[in-house]
């Protein structure tokens, strides 16, 4: 499992999946950790983390600007219960979204300062494609098809007291129709535009760490199907 925290990904896993430690910056075992986020830095990597230990980690980094942190990787022996517990840190909220491909382009929005993908929360008792499907069209005035699934994607966020958990199903779509294409401003969209792979390359500098993560799995999932 992967979770974006303020855009920095934590990742739980277990012992079998890792394969090579030089891959991180700073590994250490959890009775090193005496929560200190100073030993926080680059790709960290922490084994035998039991429940407080996950605990203390989801309030540093929800609570502290750690300079020069990429990512922190869990490995415990126990990944299931601690997924559940994780989860049960949070509100759970579902929601889909798209990565709409035209022609060798990918259809971008601009929200909030940031280059973004479609996507929302899922509504009533709508399938997660039918909700995914919604959104799209809803924030980019098109008509898509949903093809493939591509990824599942987890962030937390704050609203008013409550801590958020958003789970996000990513599916690949094909744009029937953009001929009356256009943001929807009252989700904060200020533009919509399609991007060959160049100019989404680029954007991806200002993007965030899921999105990016998602449009590395649409590329390999594109790569897969053309081989």
């Amino acid at each position: 499992m992967r979770i974006y925290i303020k855009d920095t990904p934590l990742r739980i896993k277990r012992p079998e999946q890792i394969k090579d430690q030089s891959l991180f910056d700073e590994v250490l075992q959890e009775d090193d950790l005496l929560i200190n986020e100073r030993k926080f830095r680059g790709n960290m990597l922490i084994f035998n983390a039991n429940r407080d230990t996950i605990k203390s980690i989801l309030f540093i980094l929800h609570n502290k600007k750690i300079k020069g942190l990429e990512s922190v990787t869990v490995v415990t022996p126990h990944y299931d219960e601690a997924v559940e517990y994780i989860k049960s840190k949070f509100k759970i909220i579902n929601a889909g979204g798209g990565v709409v491909y035209k022609s060798g382009k990918i259809l971008m929005i601009h929200r909030l300062g940031k280059w973004d993908l479609p996507k929302g929360k899922i509504e009533g008792k709508e399938s997660v494609l039918e909700g995914s499907k919604r959104e799209v069209e809803e924030e980019c005035n098109v008509k898509v098809e949903v093809l493939d699934k591509i990824c599942t994607t987890w962030h937390t966020y704050t609203k008013g007291e409550k801590s958020i958990l958003k789970k996000t199903v990513w599916y690949q779509m094909e744009c029937l129709d953009d001929s009356e294409m256009k943001p929807q401003l009252d989700e904060g969209i200020d533009e919509v535009r399609w991007m060959s792979k160049k100019e989404v390359d680029v954007a991806q500098f200002n993007a965030y760490s899921s999105i990016q993560h998602v449009y590395k799995k649409f590329k390999k999932h594109l790569l897969a199907h053309k081989s």
